[in-house]
């Protein structure tokens, strides 16, 4: 067996000469321990929270959408595109057209994104689990357009979810100069009746500013005959999304661009991440600092066991040897805080997981979860572990050499 981890090994778990060095080595473990159960729920309550927002993305952003490098707009009939449009893994091929307008309704009005779908808008995304109110996810029928909007724009122009009078919308004439004698003579209006429904996205960036609307519509008002903004895709199940991506983006070449969900809502998933690593960077901070516990125990073990280094040295230890028995000691410590920390922190996980321990604004229904969501990923518990080991081994390695050298 080898000597420094066997003596290590002896001091961490025999009683000493004072009772006080029991009590900081197991306050310096406790501490580690701790800290590394903070860091594994932190990391893994961020990770609840990403999954939960990707849910509501997926109900309403389409699995890839295809746009153009150039241009606000591209026709649908271009050759690469329709050779994407006959890959065997495309089970969804809807094409949309969106662009800001302004709509009124009576004397309230705002800017707002018009976006024009096809009728298998269903198919392609989950918006029906996203509809509140009587009515259907109807884009217009033989007489009239309808138009989905909002809730919170809905809220903003005080129409309510069944409203009577038509919604005027307004979006400038391309090509066409504004009259000042007549500057009503520059912009395209059309009308937008209620379906009895409105969607919640719980995402202002949707429910403040979107309407859904038939697509026809959308070209009629925004001056287009066929072109469209954008392509979005479904894939047939047990796709590989990455590498159907990869395949269009072949097909398609540098004009157009292929974005998965995670592309498309680039900002948020970044905004998200980095508040992951900066919560990574404190917590690994307050690590670095409970390891300070692990050094004074350490300081205090050398000079309790200052008689048995004398009779190691008598009996031909060298002073790499002595360091080697206390710094194994502090990675003892170290690694039984870790492991305990991770077991503790994968506990409270789980217990959050099945019994919501900790409620979201009290558990009033305020929120979309009434607990704090937890996943827990493999990589983020070892990223930790890793975390916990290195810095537990680092506090200790010069403390240790600079003590055994001042007390021989």
């Amino acid at each position: 067996m080898n000597l420094p981890f066997y003596i290590a090994r002896r001091y961490l778990f025999a009683k000493k000469k004072h009772n006080a060095i029991n009590i900081i080595s197991a306050i310096s473990a406790c501490g580690v321990a701790l800290a590394t159960m903070a860091m594994v729920c932190t990391l893994s309550v961020f990770n609840g929270f990403q999954e939960m927002v990707e849910q509501l993305f997926t109900a309403f952003d389409p699995q890839l959408k295809i746009t153009a490098n150039e241009g606000k707009v591209f026709s649908p009939d271009d050759p690469a595109l329709q050779q994407v449009h006959a890959l065997p893994c495309v089970e969804v091929w809807t094409e949309t057209l969106e662009d800001n307008a302004m709509v009124q309704y009576k004397d309230r009005q705002t800017m707002a994104i018009i976006k024009g779908v096809e009728d298998n808008f269903e198919q392609l995304t989950e918006i029906d689990s996203l509809l509140y109110g009587t009515g259907n996810f109807t884009l217009h029928d033989p007489v009239v357009d309808y138009g989905i909007m909002g809730v919170e724009l809905m809220a903003e122009l005080g129409t309510g979810i069944q409203f009577v009078d038509p919604l005027q919308v307004y979006a400038p004439k391309r090509k066409v100069r504004i009259n000042v004698a007549n500057p009503a003579a520059a912009f395209n209006r059309k009308y937008l009746h209620s379906p009895g429904a409105v969607f919640i996205v719980n995402q202002q960036k949707y429910d403040a500013r979107y309407i859904i609307t038939s697509l026809d519509f959308a070209r009629a008002l925004f001056g287009y005959d066929a072109e469209v903004s954008a392509i979005e895709l479904k894939l047939k199940q047990g796709t590989d999304t990455d590498r159907a991506r990869e395949q269009m983006e072949s097909i398609l070449g540098s004009r157009f661009r292929v974005q998965d969900r995670y592309e498309q809502q680039a900002d948020v998933y970044r905004i998200m991440k980095i508040e992951k690593f900066i919560s990574y960077l404190f917590l690994t901070f307050i690590l670095a600092i409970a390891c300070f516990n692990v050094i004074g125990s350490l300081s205090m073990l050398i000079l309790d066991k200052r008689e048995d280094t004398a009779t190691l040295r008598n009996l031909g230890a060298d002073e790499r040897t002595i360091s080697r028995i206390f710094l194994t000691e502090g990675r003892l410590i170290a690694l039984l805080g870790a492991i305990v920390g991770v077991a503790g922190g994968l506990l409270l996980c789980f217990l959050q997981q099945q019994f919501g321990l900790i409620s979201l604004g009290g558990g009033n229904g305020a929120f979309l979860v009434e607990a704090y969501p937890v996943s827990v990923h493999a990589a983020d518990v070892l990223l930790v572990f890793i975390t916990v080991i290195g810095v537990g081994f680092l506090s200790v390695w010069y403390p240790v050499r600079y003590l055994c050298r001042k007390l021989r």
